[in-house]
């Protein structure tokens, strides 16, 4: 093996763009820098292909973080074709476009002190329990609209959702007709709203009606990518979607800040993903590591810079 490519050192200026530093980085190209600046360049190429159907899955605390609005601008701008998200980034996303708002906090503070001022705290961040109480008045509202005798799938009811809304990932996803999965709902305070209508009133989810539509989507896919944010239930449920068709992805993104060596979904390599042929033989695939609420927006302002200026 030879030495060919050499190491540049990293050069700020004042008044760079995100992008130029992304280059930058690619140009030292070391460890989780380098791994972010191929992401951007594998990002770039993925969005620009128009042959692509572009999934995005998102786990962790990411709506709570601040990260929604960057969500919901890729769904605006059709940066991508289906979204794969836990139940909490959309119960998340309710509230706020509901009108309430997540906090500043600490995660050096007294939790108990926290649960007798009903405020509940995601690390750093602090939600009241007013917050919960707007949103069980809007999903019981919304609820109440549906028709008792019909079976909805999950992404209905969560477009049923979003259509009742003027602002965030589920309102612009009705927009733009970008359908919203979320299989394990249940695990979600919009899951507990639906048990809770269901003691006085009547609502049906199929938990396995949306197998149909995703697999369509599946299988017809010219190509494929994934931009996967976190791990757990949206990253399994998009890779999967793809071993029941002689399909795989074609292009694969990873951000997340767990560690493959414990074998848990979350931190398993994309590699890894090849041997299960959810990621195809020749697929692109690069895995960023570190916190998602740092190297998700340095990678989509760097893409968004490279598609739109």
């Amino acid at each position: 093996m030879k030495c060919r490519e050499t190491v540049e050192q990293v050069v700020i200026r004042p008044g760079m763009s995100v992008d130029q530093l992304v280059r930058e980085l690619s140009r030292a190209g070391a460890y989780n820098g380098g791994a972010l600046a191929r992401a951007a360049d594998l990002c770039e190429e993925m969005f620009r292909d128009k042959g692509a159907t572009r999934f995005l899955g998102l786990a962790g605390a990411m709506v709570p973080a601040g990260m929604g609005g960057l969500v919901s601008d890729l769904v605006e701008h059709r940066y991508i074709d289906v979204l794969v998200s836990t139940g909490a980034n959309l119960t998340h996303d309710i509230i706020e476009a509901i009108g309430c708002r997540h906090y500043h906090g600490s995660s050096c503070c007294s939790d108990i002190e926290l649960r007798r001022e009903e405020i509940n705290r995601i690390y750093d961040v602090y939600l009241p329990n007013e917050a919960f109480a707007r949103f069980e008045e809007f999903m019981q509202e919304s609820l109440s609209s549906l028709d008792p005798a019909k079976s909805y799938p999950i992404t209905d009811l969560l477009s049923h959702l979003g259509s009742r809304l003027d602002s965030g990932i589920l309102a612009a996803a009705v927009r733009k007709g970008v359908p919203v999965y979320c299989p394990a709902v249940a695990d979600s305070m919009i899951g507990l709203q639906c048990w809770l209508y269901s003691q006085t009133g009547r609502i049906n989810v199929d938990a396995f009606a949306d197998m149909k539509s995703l697999l369509g989507l599946c299988f017809s896919a010219e190509r494929a990518g994934a931009l996967l944010i976190g791990g757990g239930v949206p990253k399994n449920f998009i890779l999967q979607s793809m071993l029941m068709t002689p399909n795989g992805f074609t292009y694969a993104i990873q951000l997340t800040g767990d560690r493959p060596d414990l074998g848990g979904l979350s931190g398993a390599t994309l590699e890894e993903a090849r041997s299960w042929g959810k990621i195809t033989e020749q697929a692109e695939a690069v895995t960023v590591y570190g916190d998602a609420t740092v190297t998700l927006p340095v990678l989509i302002a760097a893409v968004r810079e490279r598609l739109e200026t």
